[in-house]
């Protein structure tokens, strides 16, 4: 459990960081552009690192349930597999985490989940690489179980389960950039998460998905990509005057 915490906290700050510093060096070359231009709120930053830290206090300490389910037997870590098997694992929980992360964001937005938890997340209207993990408890331990299933129905390599923490915090980090490096690629290409991620924040509706548009173009809750416009544009005229 506290290797856990030190694993959550180190990924966390470290991708939010690496983030920050590609951006820099994205618009220095002139390269990519912000979604969202509006600045922060009043000390943001900080309240997104402290809920994050709670959330990374759970994350860290909810290790123990996979290590109970791999302990009880109710699955194996295989620690002999070949390449081939180890990326088929990986591509596939990368698909179940899109799946996962859907259900229960469509969760989170209902009437009665909104208001009580996922509210918290969206007090980053214009997000930054550390609104990633900045949850309500309750959002961090839905979003948090994302491996237990998978476990029991399946027997994974070590390093496919290793690779989810560290690829979903990776890519959920690059999808609260606030920063879209490939401006000239389409709405629904997985490269376009973040500006998919920012349409979702400003809008606080649609767009429900993690990385891959799949789930919001089958359930028909994807927005537009000028759905922020109004927002975005009532801002510049008030900026204006």
């Amino acid at each position: 459990m506290v290797g856990g915490v030190v694993f959550f906290g180190t990924i966390y700050f470290g991708f939010a960081l690496l983030n920050l510093l590609l951006q820099k060096g994205l618009r220095t070359l002139g390269i990519g552009r912000v979604l969202d231009p509006r600045p922060l709120r009043p000390q943001q930053v900080w309240r997104e690192i402290g809920w994050s830290s709670l959330s990374i206090l759970l994350f860290g300490t909810g290790m123990v349930f996979p290590w109970m389910v791999l302990k009880l037997g109710w699955s194996h870590a295989v620690m002999d597999a070949g390449i081939p098997r180890i990326l088929l694992e990986m591509l596939a929980l990368l698909l179940w985490n899109d799946i996962h992360f859907y259900l229960n964001h469509r969760l989170l937005h209902t009437r009665w989940m909104l208001p009580r938890f996922h509210v918290q997340h969206h007090r980053s209207h214009v997000t930054t690489p550390f609104s990633t993990y900045a949850f309500h408890p309750v959002e961090a331990l839905l979003l948090g179980n994302v491996l237990l299933l998978p476990m029991i129905v399946h027997d994974f390599s070590w390093q496919a389960m290793l690779s989810l923490p560290l690829l979903s915090l990776l890519l959920n980090n690059i999808g609260h950039a606030n920063y879209d490096p490939f401006p000239a690629q389409g709405g629904r290409s997985w490269l376009t998460s973040s500006r998919r991620h920012h349409l979702h924040h400003a809008c606080s509706r649609g767009n429900f998905g993690f990385l891959l548009p799949f789930m919001d173009q089958l359930f028909h809750t994807d927005l537009p990509d000028d759905a922020a416009d109004r927002v975005l544009q009532a801002h510049q005229s008030r900026h204006a005057a």
